[in-house]
């Protein structure tokens, strides 16, 4: 059984999302960050950057354990290992890795410095960096709605892939990052597509705290 190591983020629900589409048995090892549990040295001999999420599968390539950090690093480790939703051919791989590189880069960070600066007290410093981040993150999601025009997911056909998963841990988000989807409508249908899968609704109510 996999250990995944993780907290309510949008980081861990990717995985938490992963997991349940791909039917691996996990059980969740909690790490609270809002009391440092993140430095705690039995969980940084595993996740040097003391970041969650992160995970131990005993049952490993060759039948070894390994442990793998980074959130994206997990979701290809998992899509590996299960041959699940991820093309096995290389032209149609390379859209699943862009978008999953696009959201590590982009979709992500931005929305996270979004709720970085909302909770400053208010001020210049507030307001500037509010502003800057929320206008990015807002571009990000004008990106993700022209590219799912006439499109079910966001980098295959057919059925999702672990892009989808790692955009949909923070589109979760989206209203806390201040982004209706009232603008969004490719993105709005997407959303709701992906949330009425029974794997992905199990994914959001797993307790990871």
């Amino acid at each position: 059984m996999i250990e995944f190591w993780t907290w309510n983020t949008p980081n861990g629900r990717k995985i938490s999302v992963a997991l349940e589409e791909m039917g691996l048995p996990y059980t969740v090892k909690p790490v609270d960050i809002s009391k440092g549990q993140q430095f705690n040295p039995e969980f940084l001999a595993f996740s040097p950057n003391n970041r969650i999420p992160a995970i131990i599968d005993p049952d490993g390539p060759g039948g070894r354990p390994i442990t793998v950090f980074e959130s994206g690093a997990i979701l290809l480790y998992l899509a590996e290992k299960t041959g699940r939703f991820m093309p096995a051919e290389l032209r149609a791989r390379v859209p699943v890795l862009e978008w999953l590189m696009w959201q590590m880069g982009g979709f992500g960070p931005m929305p996270g410095q979004v709720h970085h600066f909302l909770m400053q007290p208010d001020g210049p410093a507030k307001d500037y960096g509010f502003n800057r981040y929320h206008a990015e993150t807002k571009r990000l999601y004008g990106v993700l709605d022209r590219r799912l025009a006439g499109r079910a997911y966001v980098a295959t056909e057919g059925e999702p892939s672990i892009a989808d998963f790692a955009i949909l841990g923070w589109a979760w988000r989206h209203e806390r990052h201040q982004v209706p989807f009232d603008e969004l409508p490719n993105v709005a249908a997407w959303y709701a597509r992906m949330m009425a899968r029974p794997a992905t609704a199990r994914g959001f109510e797993v307790a990871l705290s």
